[in-house]
């Protein structure tokens, strides 16, 4: 009897088994990282957002500046996506030897002229015979993103350049690390003027734009992205291919942005 009731017991235990893995927690698959340029915060959350509504996936995005972020990628980051807002940090990222797959350009972006809702600034376009360095006080700055990496300072300085704005305004900016710190330096009043992407004005409730900076006295802005590395993940592909759906696009035209593809911006 008592071989029996063990033997019963021992049974018992055997039929539990494949409830007590049932039981087990089911771990869900790694999530995206996207390496992404300061300037996408708001959209791209919104995009992330869109997507994780549909999909059973965390997509994390890191955001920097452009430049920041492919030193970080090209650093051993672990980066599924590099999404920057200029050609030549995805350029440079090829260059340190990280590979890039299904690279592409996605969106594109205008600068625009800032100031504060409480300045007296009226609105003005640059080229037109007025002087942005006349607009400033005796002791004011302007603000941009770092022109010697940060994208949108870099094309600030080209369109400064081309209009004969930059010898007299180079030693007065105000360089910030990223765009949308050039941006709160302008709505915290620190600065009463700045350069920034068109759609960091349209984000923000605290600045006023004062005109748009000729389309032809820069390069293209232009925002590429792509995998990283050889091992692409499922999960990263499918939401890389998502990027370019129509239905992220209106995500993002709704943020300001356009096509990449798109002309007459």
């Amino acid at each position: 009897m008592p071989l029996c009731i063990a033997l019963c017991r021992h049974l018992a235990r055997l039929s539990l088994f494949p409830l007590a893995l049932l039981a087990l927690p089911v771990h869900a698959a790694s999530p995206v990282h996207v390496y992404a340029a300061a300037s996408l915060t708001d959209a791209l959350n919104a995009a992330v957002a869109r997507y994780e509504e549909t999909h059973d996936v965390d997509i994390v995005p890191v955001y920097a500046s452009s430049s920041t972020a492919a030193r970080q990628v090209a650093n051993g980051a672990p980066a599924d996506l590099y999404f920057s807002a200029n050609e030549r940090w995805m350029d440079w990222l090829g260059e340190q030897g990280i590979v890039l797959q299904e690279r592409a350009d996605l969106l594109q972006n205008r600068l625009v002229l800032v100031a504060s809702p409480h300045s007296d600034a009226i609105p003005f376009t640059l080229g037109e015979g007025v002087s942005l360095a006349e607009r400033l006080g005796d002791g004011q700055r302007l603000s941009v993103g770092d022109p010697a990496h940060v994208p949108a300072g870099i094309y600030a300085r080209q369109a400064l350049e081309s209009l004969d704005e930059w010898p007299a305004l180079e030693s007065r900016l105000a360089r910030a690390d990223n765009v949308r710190a050039a941006l709160a330096l302008v709505e915290r009043g620190e600065a009463p003027l700045g350069i920034v992407y068109r759609t960091d004005a349209v984000a923000s409730d605290r600045v006023r734009q004062l005109g748009l900076l000729p389309i032809d006295s820069h390069a293209p802005i232009t925002y590429p992205v792509a995998l990283i590395g050889n091992a692409i993940d499922d999960a990263a592909r499918d939401f890389r291919d998502w990027l370019a759906s129509d239905e992220a696009m209106a995500v993002f035209t709704g943020f300001g942005f356009l096509p990449a593809d798109t002309n007459g911006l």
